[in-house]
């Protein structure tokens, strides 16, 4: 008779570890699909050459046309954020998860979702000196990642203590933003909240919660093979 499976819940860290372990495993098989498909991909282009050419004014039309519709979806996911008793802010409007290639303009600052670059900003414990895509590192979130941003009102010393936080973290990333209202700033896909310095406790239940949480709408997506800054 064989045992029984353990019911025991992991911990972050283990779950965090368990996500690592499948991400890698992804990545192995995406290369060697890449390599697969890139043949197959070339093959057809080079036939599809001269039809391409014909229909290039059409496609360029429709694309400008979509271009309209999603920068209208953004401006409809206006809303607010509703702060729970702990200082977690949840966005109460809808927000969107298409690819677009253009600039969005987010209704927050840091954005906690919304249409997003179909290429995620690295987000496997990064730590950027410098400002980033929005685009980019809302897809980030997308993926179950939390999002570390301080401006020029942040400590040295803050700055250094988050930077060894995010290091130690997969799916986390951190970087610079002047335009926050407030020095240090924690953001996850759909939620935000500030903290006073790397060293309140909000911060450590922050991640707990929202590293690969609940609100994850792709649970266990890369955090790596993205935009590197």
């Amino acid at each position: 008779m064989g045992s029984a499976k353990s019911t025991t819940p992991l911990s972050a860290r283990d779950r965090i570890e368990e996500m690592r372990r499948a991400e890698r495993a992804r990545e192995r098989r995406r290369r060697i699909s890449v390599v697969v498909a890139s043949t197959a991909v070339v093959a057809a282009l080079i036939g599809a050459g001269a039809w391409a050419v014909s229909k290039g004014g059409d496609d360029d039309a429709s694309a400008s046309k979509a271009g309209a519709k999603t920068d209208a979806k953004g401006a409809a996911a206006a809303g607010h954020f509703s702060y729970d008793k702990d200082g977690v802010g949840t966005w109460s409007g809808k927000l969107a998860r298409n690819h677009v290639a253009k600039k969005v303009t987010y209704p927050m600052e840091p954005p906690v979702g919304g249409d997003h670059n179909q290429v995620w900003m690295n987000c496997n414990g990064d730590v950027y000196g410098k400002a980033i895509p929005n685009e980019n590192a809302v897809h980030a979130l997308e993926h179950g990642a939390v999002w570390v941003t301080y401006n020029g009102k942040a400590s040295d010393a803050d700055v250094a203590a988050l930077e060894k936080k995010v290091k130690a973290t997969p799916y986390s990333l951190m970087s610079p933003v002047e335009d926050q209202k407030d020095p240090i700033m924690l953001s996850a896909w759909g939620h935000q909240r500030t903290v006073k310095s790397a060293s309140d406790p909000a911060l450590g239940a922050f991640f707990e919660r929202f590293v690969q949480g609940r609100q994850t709408p792709e649970p266990g997506a890369a955090c790596t093979g993205g935009l590197s800054g």
